[in-house]
């Protein structure tokens, strides 16, 4: 059994932590299922841009169920241990959906890319076929790798102590208490950080810089406007999830860090699975006109002018 020792232990803090993380699952709950059904139902919606959102917003629901159903029941209950097997099999969802929502916003980013830097290319690079491929790649990449590091982590001597200073079961934190046979997992989730955190990261910056590149040769004032509003916010979304999970990986193991260490895994974990429908699809026109159609139950069978790659 392992023992959590998440920033909140003290009961005065209870109330106030347990109604906020409430908050926080039950809008990131809401607000993503509402954007998978609407892109499901809208055929307006059925595009390649879309489909990435609908998965983001997939993932972004089992990325927050992982880890804050576990996180609320420790609050009412004040009991904060966790069985190995709890433990492993919370590890392997947290970190297969965090590493499909890192290569999705890097996907995302390239359909962008190619949308506004090479608009002429768009429709045979982002194919429906190719999208749907994409996708399942993605996905089982990340459930694959998932399982390499749960079954590397699982295979670690831990220590005699068996606190776990953090909410949850993640790669860092068992780092922390492993004392034998290590060598393999540190080494692992080192090349994790690098390939899917650092050179994602990266690869997204370079291709926001193209685009902005070419934002400012538009001629018009309102619509260069309008393209650094959108980039800013999604720039804004990806700098929250990307810096606060890098920094958390890269911070020395101190017992200094411990409270920053959870307060950024929290942002990363809780915060921007409710940001992330919000700026990449409530504010976008077309799910706008989408939200209406479904309240009013207005959807049509066809799908007019969906295809519109210069759309940011």
């Amino acid at each position: 059994m392992f023992h959590l020792l998440p920033f909140f232990y003290s009961r005065a803090n209870k109330p106030f932590v347990f109604t906020l993380f409430l908050l926080i699952y039950v809008s990131g709950v809401l607000v993503n299922i509402s954007i998978i059904l609407i892109i499901w139902y809208d055929k307006h919606l059925h595009t390649p841009m879309y489909l990435f959102l609908c998965n983001l917003s997939l993932v972004d629901l089992c990325y927050t169920t992982s880890t804050n159903p576990k996180l609320l029941n420790m609050i009412l209950t004040e009991n904060y241990t966790i069985s190995f097997t709890q433990c492993f099999i919370q590890l392997g969802f947290y970190w297969a959906t965090g590493n499909t929502e890192d290569l999705l916003l890097l996907a995302m980013a390239y359909d962008r890319y190619v949308a506004i830097c090479q608009p002429l290319h768009y429709h045979r690079v982002f194919s429906t076929n190719h999208c749907i491929q994409i996708t399942s790649a993605l996905w089982l990449l990340s459930c694959l790798n998932s399982i390499m590091i749960t079954l590397s982590a699982s295979k670690v001597y831990f220590c005699p102590s068996n606190i776990i200073s953090q909410y949850l079961c993640d790669a860092k934190s068992l780092m922390k208490i492993s004392c034998g046979n290590t060598e393999v997992y540190f080494m692992e989730i080192y090349f994790e950080i690098l390939l899917f955190g650092l050179c994602p990261f990266v690869c997204i910056l370079l291709s926001y810089i193209r685009i902005v590149c070419v934002i400012l040769c538009i001629k018009s004032k309102e619509g260069r406007g309008k393209a650094f509003s959108t980039c800013s916010s999604h720039l804004t979304v990806l700098i929250l999830f990307y810096g606060t999970c890098i920094g958390v990986y890269m911070m020395p193991v101190s017992a200094h860090y411990k409270v920053v260490e959870q307060v950024l895994t929290s942002m990363y974990t809780s915060i921007t699975p409710v940001l992330n429908p919000l700026i990449y699809s409530v504010q976008n026109k077309d799910v706008k006109m989408a939200i209406l159609r479904f309240r009013r139950g207005t959807f049509r069978a066809t799908c007019l002018n969906c295809a519109e790659p210069l759309v940011l």
